[in-house]
């Protein structure tokens, strides 16, 4: 499997913005759907967005017009646009191909704490 590094997490109040970039050492993201996945204290994880191979996008209801997912193939960078976060955004966020395979291999992902 390709290494995946999260990275762009950090602590933003309500309302605030950031994006994360997922940067792979090889170039995978032009032929997987790729998708952000995040964890919550206690929660189960679960998928926040996804790109496809032609760049069609989905994404959950939670984040739908908050957040957008997107792709650099040149640079095999992904990233996630996050807008109006609030506190239940809170989460470390990962990427990893879209559907996930049967064992995943999940990297240390970025955390993402949004608090006034």
């Amino acid at each position: 499997q390709v290494q995946l590094v999260e990275s762009g997490g950090g602590l933003v109040q309500p309302g605030g913005t950031l994006r994360l970039s997922c940067a792979a050492a090889g170039s995978i993201f032009s032929r997987n759907a790729m998708g952000w996945y995040r964890q919550a204290p206690g929660k189960p994880r679960e998928m926040v967005a996804v790109i496809l191979r032609g760049g069609g996008t989905i994404y959950a209801d939670s984040v739908k017009g908050r957040f957008t997912i997107s792709t650099d193939n040149a640079k095999n960078t992904m990233y996630l646009q996050m807008n109006s976060l609030n506190a239940e955004d809170t989460a470390v966020y990962y990427c990893n191909p879209w559907p996930l395979m049967p064992r995943p291999n999940w990297g240390q992902g970025t955390q993402v704490t949004v608090s006034s």
